[in-house]
């Protein structure tokens, strides 16, 4: 590795696992973040077992995370007459060695920016810079162009770029400057949180509907002990016929509940009223469940793509910031096999740009919430006996499939060694350290 870091463009969860691991692998890197202040933004997702493997090896411990949420115990689909498609157990509980977490995103950001912060002080992560482009150089370095949030506009010199910039990434737009634009397949989500009652275990991940009409739901916080009551955030969710993907502009906006309440107006039983969750929330964000489409590789030399830069997919699965938690861990494994060049870039793509890619266009099938289609193909929706609808065989072998394509099929995840070894270096990364303070 030459005298200089590796920046790392974008400071969410993926930008952040990435800086953690380069510090626990001895690899001096550099935050670019372009808002001005870190704040918790963001509303529930879900942490897979492999993700929460990972975290534990970054040294974020499980009272840590238990304090951002809560460890999800069950997985289940309800029909629209209430009676149940699917459930099983996750975490502990369906035999992993690690939990799933259902989690508020910001709260998760926002731990891993203090334990940046902690240890690789507080210059690591540079507010306010956000990264617009790059020039590789003859040296086999990168020239980082960055303009800040004052106006000024800089080019910084760097070992290696990793663009985890998000889906509208400016390193992703001239690394693919041919790529499709974003990609919508119609369906609308409306995105909250409400105060209520945890049902079924007390937490459960909940999708009730059919895939065109549907709500999810499950709690991200333990119950107060005084009122029973969790912080419960849920996802409102419809496919519209009329898809037009120039009606994206200008979205992702806070709305008024009231503009798509009438959708769930007589989602109630006796177990659950969903127009009370809805009407229960402070806010409610509208939002496209949007992806991109998959580009042949993530590496452009001494430039990586990753998180939501390499391979944004529908939430469908509840794997993407599980996914980009995973890159940074196989980039730093591939790191220490390599060393901090572009070789461990293109081995980090060689391992993950196919599979990843795969998956982003299965979770555009519906993911695991699959399951919703054919109950609405063969009954519309409403049953007595779902046996009589979906053999048990049927349901555990779709389930089985998506989970290994997910990567995180119980077995298979039980069994695989560490993704870094513990106590694995990259021993030619040490001089960067001085240079990187100076960026």
């Amino acid at each position: 590795m030459t005298e200089r870091p590796i920046l790392i463009a974008g400071g969410g969860i993926g930008g952040l696992a990435t800086a953690l691991t380069f510090h626990q692998i001895g690899v001096p890197c550099v935050v670019l973040e372009s808002v001005r202040e870190m704040k918790p933004l963001g509303v529930g997702i879900n942490l897979q077992p492999n993700a929460v493997r990972e975290l534990y090896d970054l040294g974020i411990t499980e009272a840590e995370l238990d304090e951002l949420g809560v460890p999800a115990t069950e997985w289940a689909l309800v029909g629209l007459n209430g009676n149940d498609i699917y459930s099983e157990p996750r975490g502990r509980l369906a035999g992993y060695h690690w939990p799933q977490y259902a989690v508020h995103r910001g709260r998760l950001q926002m731990l891993l920016y203090r334990k940046v912060v902690e240890r690789m002080g507080a210059e690591a992560v540079r507010p306010g810079a956000r990264v617009t482009g790059y020039r590789r150089l003859a040296d086999g370095g990168v020239l980082v162009h960055v303009a800040h949030a004052d106006g000024r506009t800089a080019a910084r010199p760097a070992a290696l770029l990793i663009g985890a910039d998000g889906i509208h990434s400016a390193v992703r737009a001239q690394m693919h400057p041919g790529q499709s634009p974003i990609h919508w397949g119609g369906s609308i989500m409306w995105r909250g949180v409400t105060w209520a009652r945890p049902i079924r275990t007390g937490a459960s991940f909940v999708g009730l509907g059919t895939h065109k009409h549907r709500i999810v739901f499950y709690p991200i916080s333990h119950p107060d002990p005084e009122t029973g009551l969790a912080l419960i955030n849920w996802i409102a969710e419809v496919t519209r016929d009329d898809a037009d993907e120039t009606q994206l502009g200008g979205w992702f906006r806070q709305v008024p509940i009231e503009t798509f309440l009438h959708h769930f107006a007589d989602w109630t039983w006796d177990w659950l009223d969903v127009p009370a969750l809805i009407r229960g929330g402070e806010f409610a964000f509208e939002n496209p469940m949007i992806d991109r489409d998959p580009v042949p590789t993530w590496v452009d030399g001494p430039v990586a793509l990753l998180g939501d830069a390499a391979h944004a997919m529908y939430p469908t699965g509840s794997n993407g910031a599980s996914q980009a938690i995973i890159d940074a861990r196989v980039m730093g494994a591939a790191m220490c096999e390599h060393g901090a060049t572009p070789a461990a870039l293109a081995a980090y793509d060689a391992r993950l740009c196919g599979p990843i890619s795969r998956l982003v266009l299965r979770n555009r099938g519906a993911g695991p919430f699959g399951l919703l289609n054919l109950v609405d193909e063969r009954c519309g929706g409403r049953f007595d006996n779902i046996d009589d609808v979906i053999p048990p065989d049927e349901r555990n072998a779709f389930m089985a499939d998506y989970k290994a394509a997910a990567g995180f099929a119980i077995e298979t995840l039980n069994r695989a060694p560490p993704i870094i070894v513990p106590g694995a270096r990259v021993a030619d990364a040490g001089p960067a350290a001085a240079q990187a303070a100076a960026v």
